[in-house]
């Protein structure tokens, strides 16, 4: 294997003590991207372990289709030429997100011809790639299309996920994951880690979702830095094991990856109103939660200068000490966020409509009616405050979906909700 291989192998699997990749989860991970025959739009996953891939490419995907005909278009059937054209048109803009610098050259694994189009001679063990080079967007998208029968077959997630750490650069991954020791795939459970899924999401391998970066004992804590296409949602959050940023939790299109404790899936919608501009008060919630990294709901008052500083408020110091003592009257040295945007944004309507067409998409074969992987249809309420007139099954895609609107129903068109696992 050449140093180049090796390297980005032990990025993903880590150095295994026992000198190689356990053979059972290396072929969990060992499929293409192959479209279901019940969704011809919907990717299929087998086995656990690669949702962390493919849940991404689904979502980006689905942004993809939705950003050039709308959401009809996503729901249509295709025909394979359209599946090859999109997957293909999907992979490339996730290389060209993961490119650092445009006038870099772009890097695909792919495997010797030979064994590209005959998948029965390859065995369990770790194929070794080869390593094309491209120097422009349209060369890379030419090859990436070129290369269709490469990324449906038996390899094809895997070669495709190599493809974007070399176009990366390993080490730019590795400065950017906050335990560089730490492998993108756990090598005891086979699941992706958060820094895969922001390198897939965002082009960034950060491995945090909190906006911006936190330092924490002298060390920077990376995390995301803009506003990303698709979102970010996790069961995580409502059990307060971490708290999601704007950034994923406002994406540019109505559509968000979805993460269990284990999987991976997608929750999209055509209601271009959920990821309208961030309004003024959403900005200053933003703000002030970056300074409240621990999201306690308060802030101490000597930072409410610097909270007026960045959303650009009248900071002079006399009036911050006016504001000191009506938001803070006891004199606690806290102020809390409810009264600094009622404060200074006060009667902000939500655009957010009471009710919208949603659906679900989980690729795994196994977690969907039949085994036949499809979207599952509903409606969405969101009421804005808890009325116990409207009350829907306790579910865990209600649980993650709350973390954003906490006053969500969901009302789906089967008999039992979508599984998050």
């Amino acid at each position: 294997m050449s140093d180049t291989n090796k390297e980005v192998v032990d990025l993903v699997w880590g150095i295994p003590s026992g000198g190689g990749v356990p053979v059972s989860l290396f072929r969990r991970w060992s499929q293409g991207f192959v479209f279901s025959e019940a969704e011809r739009s919907a990717l299929e996953q087998f086995e656990g372990g690669p949702c962390a891939v493919i849940a991404p490419v689904a979502a980006t995907l689905m942004q993809h289709r939705n950003q050039m005909h709308g959401l009809t278009y996503v729901l249509c059937n295709l025909t394979e030429e359209e599946q090859r054209t999109v997957l293909c048109s999907t992979l490339s803009e996730i290389l060209e997100s993961a490119c650092l610098n445009k006038t870099q050259a772009f890097h695909l694994a792919t495997l010797p011809r030979a064994k590209t189009t005959d998948s029965s001679d390859i065995t369990d063990s770790h194929p070794e790639p080869e390593k094309r080079t491209l120097r422009t967007v349209e060369e890379l998208r030419e090859a990436v299309l070129s290369l269709y029968d490469t990324w449906k077959n038996k390899f094809g997630v895997l070669l495709f996920l190599y493809s974007v750490i070399l176009t990366k650069g390993i080490e730019n991954i590795k400065n950017e994951i906050e335990d560089s020791s730490e492998p993108l795939i756990d090598p005891v459970y086979g699941h992706g880690s958060q820094s895969l899924i922001n390198l897939l999401v965002t082009g960034h391998a950060v491995s945090n979702v909190w906006d911006g970066d936190r330092e924490c004992s002298g060390m920077k804590l990376r995390g995301i830095h803009q506003q990303a296409s698709v979102g970010f949602l996790t069961l995580m959050e409502s059990l307060r094991y971490c708290k999601v940023g704007v950034f994923l939790k406002s994406p540019k299109f109505p559509i968000w990856i979805l993460g269990s404790e284990t999987h991976l899936s997608v929750f999209f919608t055509k209601e271009m109103a959920l990821v309208a501009p961030e309004s003024p008060s959403e900005q200053a919630r933003r703000v002030f939660q970056t300074f409240d990294p621990e999201d306690n709901g308060f802030i101490p008052d000597t930072l409410l200068e610097d909270v007026m500083k960045a959303l650009d408020l009248v900071s002079e110091p006399d009036y911050v000490n006016l504001m000191k003592s009506k938001l803070d009257p006891e004199g606690l040295g806290i102020i809390l966020l409810g009264q600094f945007l009622q404060e200074f944004f006060p009667n902000q309507d939500s655009v957010i409509p009471d009710s919208f067409p949603v659906y679900h998409y989980n690729g795994l074969k196994q977690s969907n009616h039949n085994e036949k992987v499809s979207y599952v249809e509903g409606t969405a309420l969101v009421i804005g405050f808890e009325d116990p007139m409207v009350r829907t099954d306790d579910t865990p895609v209600k649980r993650c979906l709350q973390t954003k609107w906490p006053y969500i129903e969901l009302l789906w068109t089967t008999e039992r909700s979508p599984s998050l696992n």
